[in-house]
């Protein structure tokens, strides 16, 4: 039986972002359930645990407390991923994490924004009070399958080969910018074999 996977977006963008991978997916997995919810960050401004409670709340008005999933998040969205996990006991119920891009240890183009203003963007400063908190407590995440693909060459989460989970397998991908993560088509293959990986 294959689970549903949710699809978090990053900073700036809509669920409208991941249409190729959606279709990449359906085309080699018609039967998969993919829910795409939309997490507006007001520009940056809502904290990343606001929005996890939120995803909290979606997930739970689409598929209840107990069905399994799986879960991937693009750049910011992994971040807002892995705060559920961590914090709302999304680990019970998830098998496999994918970030892609995604400023696990957060990234150098965050560090001069004030948080007064936009909150969510300093939440991914490298050091800031969330990263330390999920950090401390990465030992929730022993129990999933846990993948990091990134580019070494991003320059939105800066330095790009930081942009890993502390555990699990990670992969660079032959891309060059933070956006071909999700829209090249050599990117999108690679996602889809993770995505449906045995």
């Amino acid at each position: 039986m294959t689970r549903p996977l949710v699809l978090l977006h990053g900073l700036w963008d809509t669920p409208r972002l991941f249409r190729r991978l959606e279709t990449e997916l359906l085309r080699r997995s018609p039967s998969l359930e993919l829910f795409a919810p939309h997490l507006p960050h007001r520009f940056g401004a809502v904290p990343i645990r606001t929005l996890a409670a939120q995803l909290a709340a979606l997930i739970e008005e689409r598929f209840g407390s107990a069905t399994p999933l799986d879960l991937f998040g693009f750049s910011m969205g992994g971040v807002v991923g892995r705060t559920w996990l961590q914090e709302h006991h999304g680990t019970a119920r998830t098998r496999r994490f994918i970030c892609l891009g995604s400023p696990q240890n957060g990234t150098l183009t965050a560090q001069l924004v004030p948080r007064r203003l936009l909150a969510g963007i300093a939440d991914m400063k490298i050091g800031s009070a969330l990263l330390r908190d999920l950090q401390r407590d990465r030992a929730l995440l022993e129990p999933l399958e846990c993948h990091s693909l990134f580019t070494a060459t991003d320059i939105t989460v800066f330095p790009g080969w930081r942009a890993v989970l502390p555990l699990g397998s990670r992969r660079s991908l032959p891309v060059f910018t933070h956006r071909q993560l999700i829209v090249h088509p050599k990117a999108i293959e690679v996602l889809a074999d993770v995505v449906l990986a045995a």
